[in-house]
């Protein structure tokens, strides 16, 4: 390290130490004879394994930022290479990091996070429109300074590349769990300007709710559900920008500038979706009631219900040719009376009928504050098992359908967990609460992997997912469900055993338990091709395609051995 008071080079005198890291210090020195301070950060040889690569890292950074002019960025002035470090002395920026403003004042108001967000974009546009352009791959706030006049400065460079079309060769695990988007982790895709959108929207959440994407549970949820005043416009623009799969992202950074330009007016078109849609159930509704008081029902059962709004709606909504005209009846007799269990299972049965759980759908759940964390206390007390079966019902919605497949099971955890609590000690519900287990520690296994892979306690995990996994399926043998879960049950376990062979080994699955796993899965999908629709048959292929893949893996894995 260096001492205070130490001349280096003959030109900068070292005043004291302004941060660190795991490799590296940053200092505040002066040029006394130019009067003007810098920052020099030193980079310790010895704390490398590779330094090959350190040194790679470096110039990269140094060459990048030497070609670069913008008000948001700082210039480096001088590189000295020395026996036991590396030092470089670049633009001295007084002010905070973003970081130490969130352990210090936690979570940021939303005009001045989009406010900065604006100033990064701007930062990235710039990278990204380079004849050869720059991705910078690790916006997080401990890169971000903060000055005394509002603005920012994007800092340490030291993972960033130029962007090659078609060379994914260079694309590592480089960047910071949690705010590195998932092609950053090799195998995955190449890195370009969407990454940095990624990253961007990751550090918005961060700053907008005071909770690192970094840190326990790994996962970012809408903003509105750690602060409801928050902007339901800007949580759409957090939402887009870190999708997992990069087409569902803004493709570029000049179009998330028009963004946060405009989230207000996207807040505002919600909301008039909302209002119509609400104002049109209202109208019809009426014309309804009015309808059953005149006696104009078209059977004796309506008219002994013409003044039961509840079942007014209930029977608009069954009427309705849509989900999307469906829907609303049903929430409209949720309010009526929530404790009614009809209505929920409409809305459940409407929702899974096309296959897919859409965000629109999930949008009247959210309306009425109804989530697996916003309990219906009165739904539950009155009527525990019929707000259960609700619960697994929504469970199943998230897990099997849902549209977002990267969020499925993270969403689907907490439904299992209400259904678990309301169905426990309940005979007649025996199955349905061991399911709700099952799902849960498999959900939980999901959130914990990837994070204990990284720091290597993983051992162990792999034989107890496997133990739930065959478990969930002994159950799904003794009482099938729809078709559709079944065969998404069967793809994810035939991709699970693609993707962990070689772990099952380790944690003491035996390879014939696994193939006893696939042969069922193969004979029982066989059997519903026979009677299944056109679209059950193409999902039944896809699966059976990749069983093939699931057989190979497993020998290999279990070859490579020794294990015959």
């Amino acid at each position: 390290m260096l001492k205070i008071g130490t001349e280096i080079d003959g030109k900068y005198k070292v005043l004291n130490e302004i941060g660190h890291g795991g490799m590296s210090t940053v200092y505040l020195a002066i040029n006394e004879k130019a009067n003007k301070p810098w920052a020099i950060k030193e980079v310790r040889k010895c704390c490398s394994s590779n330094y090959e690569v350190l040194q790679q890292s470096l110039i990269v950074e140094t060459d990048l930022l030497k070609k670069l002019k913008h008000p948001n960025l700082p210039s480096i002035v001088d590189i000295i290479d020395n026996d036991e470090n590396f030092l470089i002395v670049m633009d001295y920026i007084e002010g905070n990091t973003l970081e130490k403003l969130l352990m210090e004042k936690g979570a940021q108001p939303q005009e001045a996070v989009v406010n900065w967000a604006m100033q990064l974009c701007d930062v990235l546009i710039y990278l990204h429109t380079r004849p050869m352009p720059i991705v910078y791959r690790d916006m997080k706030p401990s890169n971000i300074m903060l000055k005394s006049d509002g603005s920012v400065v994007l800092i340490d460079f030291g993972t960033a590349r130029e962007f090659k079309k078609r060379c994914v060769t260079d694309t590592f695990c480089l960047g910071t769990q949690g705010y590195a988007a998932p092609e950053q982790f090799g195998g995955m895709g190449q890195t370009d300007a969407r990454t940095d959108i990624y990253s961007l929207g990751a550090t918005m959440y961060h700053l907008l709710t005071g909770h690192n994407p970094s840190a326990p549970p790994y996962e970012m949820y809408p903003i509105t559900k750690w602060r409801p005043e928050l902007s339901n416009g800007l949580e759409q623009v957090i939402l887009k920008c870190t999708q997992k799969n990069p087409d569902d992202r803004y493709q570029s950074t000049e179009e998330l500038m028009y963004a946060l330009q405009h989230y207000h007016d996207y807040e505002t078109q919600m909301q008039r979706r909302y209002h119509r849609r609400m104002g049109i159930f209202s109208a019809v509704l009426s014309i309804a009631l009015m309808c059953a008081a005149g006696g104009w029902g078209m059977h004796t059962k309506a008219k002994e219900r013409q003044n039961d709004n509840y079942n007014a709606a209930l029977e608009m909504a069954q009427h309705m040719t849509s989900a999307e005209e469906a829907i609303p009846y049903y929430m409209k007799a949720i309010q009526i009376d929530t404790v009614r269990e009809h209505a929920y299972h409409g809305y459940y049965n409407t929702i899974i009928e096309d296959g897919v759980f859409s965000e629109t759908e999930e949008e009247a759940l959210l309306h009425l504050n109804i989530s697996a964390e916003r309990y219906l206390q009165h739904f539950a007390q009155k009527n525990p098992v019929a707000y259960a079966d609700f619960c697994y019902e929504m469970g199943n919605a998230y897990w099997y359908y849902y549209i977002h497949e990267e969020s499925r099971q993270s969403n689907a955890v907490s439904w299992f967990e209400a259904a678990m609590y309301y169905y426990e000690n309940r005979e007649e519900k025996a199955t349905e609460y061991r399911r709700s287990c099952l799902y849960v520690e498999i959900g939980r296994f999901y959130k914990k992997i990837t994070a204990a892979q990284i720091d290597g306690s993983d051992a162990g995990m792999y034989g107890a997912y496997w133990a739930n996994l065959s478990a969930l399926k002994a159950l799904h043998n003794e009482m099938h469900d729809r078709e559709w879960i079944t065969l998404r049950m069967y793809r994810e376990i035939v991709s699970r055993v693609t993707e962990y062979a070689k772990y099952l080994y380790d944690d003491g699955v035996s390879k014939e338990e696994i193939y006893v796993m696939l042969k069922e899965i193969e004979q029982d999908m066989e059997e519903m091709e026979h009677t299944g629709s056109s679209t059950v048959k193409e999902e039944i292929a896809s699966v059976q395609a990749m069983t093939e893949g699931a057989y190979k893996m497993v020998r290999s894995s279990y070859k490579e051995t020794g294990t015959q």
